[in-house]
């Protein structure tokens, strides 16, 4: 069904806005930015800043949502599909996406800008715990026999593989990545995974 032209009308600003504001917070750190700054540059009132963002950090992370990805993964999975593979597919598919050239500098950066902020990192603890939450449900939801104590320990687990998996990437990742090095970092990387994601179904 097509968007009717309001909304589509909505969608751009709130993308405008967005641009911006990763923008500045990756030039100048997100705590030295402020929100009338980001209406300013994008041309909009404040207002229609919260309209679209309710707080600054949303700006930054600009949710919609994707930590509910795993959980949603979970829903839409075959039949009799073991969880842990699930998780492992749906991971490799948001890093694969990650690794592409075009969006490599942009994630470092993106990485580093959080790290730098003690606002952020607490809104990333928070959305962490919003995907173990949801997880959690999801697995329940797929498995009513499932241990409400286990579905916890599974999404859990499956938040420290991602933490673990991320702070790998950084470390085999080389800062000026040329084409056959990010290819070879992929590599390390999907080899990584495999490795997290076994110690992670032994557990299980």
């Amino acid at each position: 069904m097509e968007i009717g032209r309001r909304e589509r009308k909505k969608q751009q600003t709130r993308q405008v806005i967005s641009d911006v504001a990763t923008r500045l917070f990756l030039e100048r750190g997100f705590d030295a930015v402020t929100v009338a700054e980001v209406a300013k540059a994008a041309d909009v009132a404040v207002q229609t800043v919260f309209n679209h963002f309710p707080t600054k950090e949303d700006l930054f992370f600009d949710e919609t949502g994707w930590w509910a990805g795993p959980a949603e993964a979970i829903r839409n999975a075959p039949p009799g599909q073991n969880p842990i593979d699930t998780l492992e597919q749906q991971y490799l598919t948001v890093v694969r996406g990650r690794l592409e050239s075009g969006h490599l500098e942009t994630w470092r950066e993106f990485s580093r800008t959080m790290a730098e902020s003690q606002a952020l990192l607490a809104r990333r603890r928070q959305i962490a715990e919003e995907m173990e939450r949801t997880l959690a449900a999801a697995l329940q939801e797929r498995d009513p026999e499932l241990a409400p104590l286990t579905a916890r320990f599974v999404a859990a687990q499956f938040a420290a593989a991602q933490k673990v998996l991320e702070a790998e990437l950084a470390l085999i990742m080389p800062p000026d990545a040329t084409p056959e090095q990010l290819k070879a970092s992929n590599a390390q990387l999907e080899q990584a995974t495999v490795e997290v994601f076994d110690a992670l179904r032994r557990a299980g």
